[in-house]
């Protein structure tokens, strides 16, 4: 395997794509042209480094969702948001071609061909984008055998020029429009934009997503954690589930069809 789930192995930078004013693409090179990452959907890695802080030097470790397709050779795409009080995501930004990162995992979050469902409700916030992403583009392949899938995304960011992955998402909108559809919901709005403002609120769910009753169906959730807290309540520090809280308890969903990401 290229990734070890029991050890960190280091991985070279190959390139970086500036996305938006604060979010960019780093790709890694995998060790061989044609090896293929491997990582199954949906699940994420972990990045750790050796950070001076403060005059001391700490280790710092966080998890990222690949985003690169499934089977793309020879390496391996992450979006990061570059927060200025982030240790792991200031760091990603300082880094340079040729520079090395150590990579562990994967740790799968939900294996989508174990439990597949034909309605999938999708709240998510800022980079929390990137693990619907994998499964937007497992749902929506050409050689996809989801056929009947639906899904519904809400989509929050503070401003427009914040959207990450837009011409995807609104492709998958086009090229799909009986069983995608997506709400984007700014912050920070223009003054013509036509979609919701403000935050992702529990009316604006109880409107767009199926009744919470409907057997075969789930909801995920991923952005930071005010979103979370929210929405569903955020995951436990270990990293578990957690008790399901927020708009998505108060509606009458049930822990079994929530999934935090």
């Amino acid at each position: 395997m290229v990734f070890s789930p029991s050890e960190f192995r280091p991985f070279t930078l190959e390139k970086i794509v500036r996305i938006n004013h604060n979010v960019s693409l780093f790709r890694f090179k995998l060790p061989n042209s044609t090896d293929v990452a491997g990582l199954p959907v949906a699940s994420c890695v972990l990045f750790r480094s050796h950070i001076t802080k403060d005059g001391k030097n700490e280790e710092v470790v966080r998890p990222y969702t690949p985003t690169s397709v499934e089977a793309a050779e020879g390496h391996v795409d992450f979006v990061i948001k570059d927060y200025p009080q982030g240790n792991m995501s200031r760091h990603v930004h300082s880094l340079k071609v040729g520079d090395t990162i150590d990579i562990k995992g994967p740790f799968e979050k939900y294996r989508w061909e174990n439990k597949p469902v034909e309605y999938v409700g999708m709240v998510a916030g800022g980079t929390g984008i990137t693990p619907m992403l994998q499964l937007l583009r497992k749902i929506f392949s050409t050689e996809s055998p989801y056929k009947n899938t639906k899904v519904t995304l809400l989509f929050g960011n503070q401003e427009e020029r914040d959207i990450l992955f837009r011409n995807e998402l609104e492709g998958y909108q086009r090229d799909y429009p009986d069983r995608f559809k997506v709400i984007h919901v700014l912050e920070r709005a223009p003054e013509n934009w036509s979609g919701p403002k403000g935050f992702i609120t529990q009316d604006l769910i109880q409107q767009s997503f199926h009744h919470p009753d409907v057997e075969d169906s789930i909801i995920f959730v991923c952005g930071p954690p005010p979103l979370m807290e929210a929405i569903s309540g955020d995951k436990n520090p270990d990293k578990s589930q957690g008790t399901l809280r927020g708009f998505l308890k108060s509606l009458g969903y049930i822990q079994d069809r929530v999934y935090k990401m």
